[in-house]
């Protein structure tokens, strides 16, 4: 039986006061806190260790921007684009992206915890070298996606096509994958003990190891 994967919500409160990114550079160290962000583009923002903190960004498109270090607790992304955002070595806890596009992201070295994909476009995106515990993936699509020498803990990929990830040097030890969809993945046979795949899956497995499945 696949296991149950629970997610901690981030702590948003309702009613938050409206902002406007730009205050930050008002501020002698850049951060947001308590505040809804919508209906606007981030445009070329080059930021190092930026701390967003109950924060809901609504209908935000970020263009050519760079948050790297950047920490994220208790934000949730709706409606948003962060296609090609550099946001590597990101600390990410109790975070929700939701029906948004994440292109080519790059979250490279980063800890991400507690955090929510749900029907969005992880395809090309760059996880590599980073820490990934009580992560979702819902109903994404993570097509070329790089995971390589992750570590990962109750992580799954819930109705995602992953087809052509790179999950080179990670162990999916309590991975769940049973139902998602691939054509071919990236993985050595020594990571793949105790990853949870539906009985089709295990058939395609059985034959990266040479075995013959008769009908």
């Amino acid at each position: 039986m696949a296991q149950k994967i629970k997610i901690e919500k981030p702590k948003v409160s309702e009613n938050l006061p409206k902002a406007n990114f730009q205050d930050i550079f008002d501020q002698e160290e850049p951060f947001l806190h308590t505040c809804i962000i919508a209906n606007c583009t981030i445009d070329r923002v080059d930021i190092d260790k930026l701390d967003f903190t109950q924060v809901v960004f609504q209908n935000v498109s970020f263009s050519e921007v760079s948050f790297r270090n950047i920490e994220l607790t208790d934000v949730v992304f709706e409606h948003c684009d962060l296609s090609n955002c550099d946001l590597m070595r990101a600390s990410i806890h109790r975070v929700e992206f939701i029906n948004s596009k994440l292109l080519g992201v790059n979250l490279t070295e980063s800890h991400i915890g507690n955090v929510l994909f749900q029907n969005c476009n992880l395809n090309l995106s760059s996880f590599g070298y980073g820490s990934l515990k009580q992560v979702r993936f819902e109903e994404s699509s993570l097509i070329n996606a790089d995971f390589y020498e992750c570590r990962f803990n109750k992580i799954k990929f819930e109705r995602c096509d992953l087809d052509e990830v790179n999950f080179t040097r990670t162990p999916l030890k309590g991975t769940d994958i049973s139902t998602s969809t691939f054509q071919a993945l990236s993985v050595g046979l020594e990571d793949l003990p105790g990853c949870e795949v539906s009985p089709q899956q295990a058939i395609g497995f059985a034959a990266l190891l040479g075995l013959k499945i008769k009908e």
